[in-house]
């Protein structure tokens, strides 16, 4: 199985390449999108998908992991990052890929064990397991990490079943609707 991995981003979006066979995984290649800051965001978004697609093209996965969204505080960046993500899920689309979406606190949780890791936990962390000294840049281990935990994710489901792997259950908030008259 072959997975790629989008960290997306208007200004910087982030890809990883790796595969599995036999239950090893090689990392293929990572790197970053990066559209010139002066063009309009129409202009860097085409540039987004036109590279994505690039990778799509020349590396044939099978599978599209994508960071899903998280709450921000500035409301201008999570709209541009959601554009960012929509173009990426359309070149996958496009692609006839599967895609799957992973929130941040997921990733970390299946690469390093702990959900609040930092960054320089994750890159350390897929150096040891991948064999890659260097990254190009954070963007480009976030990709290669989000790529990572589907496989961990997909490879739990295998063996086990979809049934053990369930996020927490949230806590039913109570509203006024639901005291007794």
């Amino acid at each position: 199985m072959r997975v790629i991995g989008i960290d997306p981003g208007s200004k910087v979006c982030g890809y990883g390449v790796l595969e599995v066979q036999n239950g090893e995984v090689t990392h293929i290649q990572s790197g970053c999108i990066i559209p010139k800051p002066s063009l309009p965001l129409n202009q860097r978004l085409k540039v987004i998908y036109d590279g994505i697609s690039k990778v799509i093209d020349l590396h044939s996965p099978d599978v599209m992991s994508i960071e899903d969204v998280f709450f921000a505080k500035n409301a201008k960046s999570a709209i541009k990052l959601g554009q960012a993500r929509g173009v990426a899920i359309l070149a996958g689309s496009n692609a006839e890929i599967s895609i799957y979406e992973y929130a941040p606190t997921r990733v970390k949780l299946a690469l390093t064990g702990r959900g609040r890791a930092n960054k320089a936990e994750v890159q350390s962390m897929l150096t040891m397991l991948l064999g890659v000294d260097e990254w190009q840049t954070q963007d480009a281990s976030d990709a290669v990490a989000i790529a990572f935990c589907h496989i961990n994710i997909s490879q739990i489901e295998k063996k086990l079943g979809k049934e053990f792997i369930q996020p927490r259950r949230k806590r039913r908030r109570f509203t006024i609707d639901d005291l007794p008259s």
